[in-house]
Protein backbone atom coordinates (compact mmCIF):
# COMPACT_ATOMS: atom_id res chain seq x y z
CA UNK A 1 0.00 0.00 0.00
CA UNK A 2 1.42 3.23 -0.87
CA UNK A 3 1.47 6.36 0.75
CA UNK A 4 -1.87 7.96 -0.34
CA UNK A 5 -3.95 4.59 0.47
CA UNK A 6 -2.55 5.01 3.95
CA UNK A 7 -3.65 8.74 4.22
CA UNK A 8 -6.95 7.47 2.26
CA UNK A 9 -7.78 4.91 5.29
CA UNK A 10 -6.76 7.70 7.99
CA UNK A 11 -9.41 9.96 6.07
CA UNK A 12 -11.92 7.10 6.15
CA UNK A 13 -10.97 5.62 9.91
CA UNK A 14 -11.52 9.88 10.44
CA UNK A 15 -15.03 10.37 8.88
CA UNK A 16 -16.15 7.11 10.45
CA UNK A 17 -15.36 7.46 13.52
CA UNK A 18 -16.85 10.67 13.68
CA UNK A 19 -20.74 9.60 12.97
CA UNK A 20 -22.44 10.91 15.67
CA UNK A 21 -24.77 8.38 16.76
CA UNK A 22 -26.15 9.12 19.80
CA UNK A 23 -26.74 12.47 18.91
CA UNK A 24 -28.49 10.99 15.78
CA UNK A 25 -30.58 8.19 17.84
CA UNK A 26 -31.32 10.96 20.46
CA UNK A 27 -32.67 13.10 17.66
CA UNK A 28 -34.64 10.15 16.17
CA UNK A 29 -36.61 9.71 19.56
CA UNK A 30 -37.23 13.98 19.51
CA UNK A 31 -34.80 15.05 21.71
CA UNK A 32 -31.41 17.02 21.05
CA UNK A 33 -29.21 15.77 23.16
CA UNK A 34 -26.70 18.35 23.52
CA UNK A 35 -29.60 20.25 25.23
CA UNK A 36 -29.63 17.13 28.00
CA UNK A 37 -28.31 16.34 31.05
CA UNK A 38 -24.21 16.70 30.46
CA UNK A 39 -24.75 17.96 26.90
CA UNK A 40 -22.38 15.08 25.82
CA UNK A 41 -23.70 12.64 22.90
CA UNK A 42 -22.39 9.56 24.49
CA UNK A 43 -23.91 6.43 25.77
CA UNK A 44 -23.55 7.88 29.13
CA UNK A 45 -26.08 10.74 28.97
CA UNK A 46 -28.18 8.66 26.06
CA UNK A 47 -28.34 6.33 28.96
CA UNK A 48 -29.84 9.32 31.26
CA UNK A 49 -32.40 10.75 28.57
CA UNK A 50 -33.65 7.43 26.78
CA UNK A 51 -32.33 4.67 29.06
CA UNK A 52 -30.00 1.83 29.40
CA UNK A 53 -31.45 0.44 26.36
CA UNK A 54 -30.93 3.09 23.94
CA UNK A 55 -27.58 3.62 25.93
CA UNK A 56 -26.23 0.20 24.95
CA UNK A 57 -26.94 0.27 21.53
CA UNK A 58 -24.88 3.84 21.63
CA UNK A 59 -22.46 2.66 22.94
CA UNK A 60 -21.83 -0.49 20.77
CA UNK A 61 -22.36 1.40 17.33
CA UNK A 62 -19.56 3.92 18.90
CA UNK A 63 -17.22 0.59 19.97
CA UNK A 64 -17.84 -1.12 16.06
CA UNK A 65 -16.68 2.35 14.32
CA UNK A 66 -13.71 1.97 16.06
CA UNK A 67 -13.45 -1.74 15.67
CA UNK A 68 -14.02 -2.69 11.99
CA UNK A 69 -11.61 0.44 10.92
CA UNK A 70 -8.66 -1.34 12.99
CA UNK A 71 -9.95 -4.66 11.54
CA UNK A 72 -9.64 -3.38 7.59
CA UNK A 73 -6.64 -1.70 8.21
CA UNK A 74 -5.08 -5.24 9.72
CA UNK A 75 -6.66 -6.67 6.58
CA UNK A 76 -4.67 -3.92 4.38
CA UNK A 77 -1.41 -2.86 6.00
CA UNK A 78 1.45 -4.69 6.43
CA UNK A 79 3.13 -2.49 9.05
CA UNK A 80 2.41 -2.03 12.66
CA UNK A 81 2.98 1.60 13.00
CA UNK A 82 0.14 1.87 10.48
CA UNK A 83 -2.24 0.08 11.88
CA UNK A 84 -2.07 1.65 15.14
CA UNK A 85 -2.44 5.12 13.47
CA UNK A 86 -5.35 4.16 11.90
CA UNK A 87 -6.71 2.98 14.69
CA UNK A 88 -6.01 5.86 16.61
CA UNK A 89 -7.80 7.75 13.97
CA UNK A 90 -11.66 6.73 14.84
CA UNK A 91 -11.35 7.30 18.42
CA UNK A 92 -9.76 10.95 17.15
CA UNK A 93 -13.04 11.66 15.17
CA UNK A 94 -15.49 10.19 18.02
CA UNK A 95 -14.11 12.79 20.02
CA UNK A 96 -13.67 15.76 17.45
CA UNK A 97 -16.28 14.90 14.88
CA UNK A 98 -16.40 16.19 11.49
CA UNK A 99 -20.06 16.21 11.49
CA UNK A 100 -20.41 18.09 14.57
CA UNK A 101 -18.07 20.97 13.93
CA UNK A 102 -15.50 19.14 15.86
CA UNK A 103 -17.12 18.61 18.43
CA UNK A 104 -18.22 14.51 20.02
CA UNK A 105 -17.76 12.45 22.65
CA UNK A 106 -15.36 11.37 25.02
CA UNK A 107 -13.45 8.61 22.95
CA UNK A 108 -14.18 6.02 25.74
CA UNK A 109 -16.83 3.98 23.62
CA UNK A 110 -14.56 4.02 21.01
CA UNK A 111 -11.56 3.12 22.73
CA UNK A 112 -13.30 0.11 24.41
CA UNK A 113 -13.99 -0.99 20.42
CA UNK A 114 -10.42 -0.84 20.23
CA UNK A 115 -9.28 -3.22 23.21
CA UNK A 116 -12.26 -5.43 21.98
CA UNK A 117 -9.99 -5.79 18.41
CA UNK A 118 -6.54 -5.62 19.74
CA UNK A 119 -7.10 -7.88 22.96
CA UNK A 120 -10.02 -10.41 21.68
CA UNK A 121 -13.38 -10.36 22.56
CA UNK A 122 -13.49 -12.74 24.97
CA UNK A 123 -10.82 -10.68 27.35
CA UNK A 124 -12.64 -7.72 26.68
CA UNK A 125 -16.22 -9.68 27.67
CA UNK A 126 -14.09 -10.32 31.13
CA UNK A 127 -13.09 -6.78 31.12
CA UNK A 128 -16.17 -5.61 30.16
CA UNK A 129 -18.01 -7.58 33.42
CA UNK A 130 -15.38 -5.87 35.39
CA UNK A 131 -16.13 -2.25 34.36
CA UNK A 132 -19.44 -2.45 34.76
CA UNK A 133 -19.61 -4.32 38.32
CA UNK A 134 -17.10 -1.16 39.59
CA UNK A 135 -19.01 1.29 37.93
CA UNK A 136 -22.34 -0.10 39.63
CA UNK A 137 -19.90 0.09 42.99
CA UNK A 138 -18.38 3.50 42.25
CA UNK A 139 -21.53 5.42 41.20
CA UNK A 140 -19.02 7.56 39.18
CA UNK A 141 -18.44 6.56 35.20
CA UNK A 142 -16.10 9.13 34.49
CA UNK A 143 -13.71 8.39 37.93
CA UNK A 144 -13.74 4.73 36.60
CA UNK A 145 -12.56 5.28 32.99
CA UNK A 146 -9.82 7.76 34.39
CA UNK A 147 -8.71 4.41 36.02
CA UNK A 148 -8.95 2.29 33.07
CA UNK A 149 -7.25 5.27 31.09
CA UNK A 150 -3.90 5.05 33.25
CA UNK A 151 -4.14 1.08 32.99
CA UNK A 152 -3.65 1.01 29.42
CA UNK A 153 0.05 1.21 28.56
CA UNK A 154 0.33 -1.44 31.03
CA UNK A 155 -2.25 -4.13 29.81
CA UNK A 156 -0.94 -3.14 26.30
CA UNK A 157 2.94 -3.52 27.11
CA UNK A 158 1.64 -7.40 28.97
CA UNK A 159 -0.38 -8.13 26.06
CA UNK A 160 2.32 -7.09 23.29
CA UNK A 161 5.63 -6.03 25.21
CA UNK A 162 6.57 -3.45 22.30
CA UNK A 163 7.02 0.33 22.57
CA UNK A 164 4.60 0.74 19.34
CA UNK A 165 1.70 -0.54 21.43
CA UNK A 166 2.60 0.91 24.55
CA UNK A 167 2.59 4.18 22.77
CA UNK A 168 -0.82 4.12 21.56
CA UNK A 169 -1.55 2.88 25.52
CA UNK A 170 -0.34 6.01 26.49
CA UNK A 171 -2.02 8.30 23.73
CA UNK A 172 -5.32 6.60 24.53
CA UNK A 173 -4.60 7.10 28.47
CA UNK A 174 -3.70 11.04 27.39
CA UNK A 175 -6.91 11.40 24.93
CA UNK A 176 -9.69 9.84 27.44
CA UNK A 177 -7.90 12.07 30.58
CA UNK A 178 -7.89 15.11 28.47
CA UNK A 179 -11.55 14.73 26.44
CA UNK A 180 -12.87 13.98 30.77
CA UNK A 181 -10.88 17.53 31.89
CA UNK A 182 -14.44 19.01 32.80
CA UNK A 183 -14.95 15.75 34.61
CA UNK A 184 -11.98 15.96 36.67
CA UNK A 185 -13.07 19.43 37.73
CA UNK A 186 -15.90 18.00 38.90
CA UNK A 187 -15.01 15.06 40.57
CA UNK A 188 -12.25 17.37 42.53
CA UNK A 189 -15.45 19.80 43.73
CA UNK A 190 -17.16 17.03 44.37
CA UNK A 191 -19.81 17.93 41.96
CA UNK A 192 -19.77 15.00 39.41
CA UNK A 193 -23.28 13.38 38.29
CA UNK A 194 -23.41 9.82 39.77
CA UNK A 195 -23.92 6.91 37.13
CA UNK A 196 -27.16 5.33 37.72
CA UNK A 197 -27.14 1.79 35.94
Amino acid sequence: MNTFSFLAACLGAYLIGSIPFGLLIARTRGIDIRQVGSGNIGSTNITRALGFRWGLVVAILDASKAYFPALAARQLFPNEWQILVISLMSVIGHIFSFWMGFKGGKGVAATFGLLAFYFGLPFFAFFLAIWYLTVKWVKLMSLVNLGVGLLLPLAFWLKYKTIPYVLLGVVLCGIIWWSHRENIKRLLKGKELPTNY
